[in-house]
């Protein structure tokens, strides 16, 4: 969602317990997250502050299993907040964040029958 919006914290809070409900239902093994970014405009970008917050959130095991965090069309920015916040995220956390320049690269590395690509990214 836009950051403008009057109801924003509310929104991404409550789609970040969604997301993580989702995922301990689902997680029993190692997983991927896959992070379209390529046409996200800034200002849809959730803020560092509130990613930090999410990271604390998430119970172990799903860190722990968390296989790779795959960021696909990274922009300067995004590349930018992670490498400024790398000496305060784990090495291991940092060691699982992968940057995917194109959809071609990503087909090479996981199975693409499980990925939903929005047409705004697939253009």
């Amino acid at each position: 969602p836009d950051s403008s919006r009057t109801d924003y914290n509310y929104v991404m809070e409550n789609l970040f317990l969604y997301v993580i409900s989702t995922l301990e239902l689902m997680v029993a093994e190692d997983y991927m997250i896959v992070y379209l970014n390529g046409a996200t405009p800034r200002s849809r970008m959730p803020g560092l502050g509130w990613m930090k917050k999410c990271y604390q959130m998430i119970d172990r095991r799903l860190r722990k299993n968390l296989k790779s965090f795959i960021i696909v069309h990274p922009s300067w920015f995004i590349r930018t907040i992670l490498a400024v916040t790398r000496p305060f995220i784990s090495s291991k956390f940092s060691s699982k964040i992968q940057y995917v320049n194109t959809l071609a690269e990503l087909r090479e590395m996981i199975p693409m029958e499980y990925v939903h690509i929005p047409d705004s990214i697939v253009k």
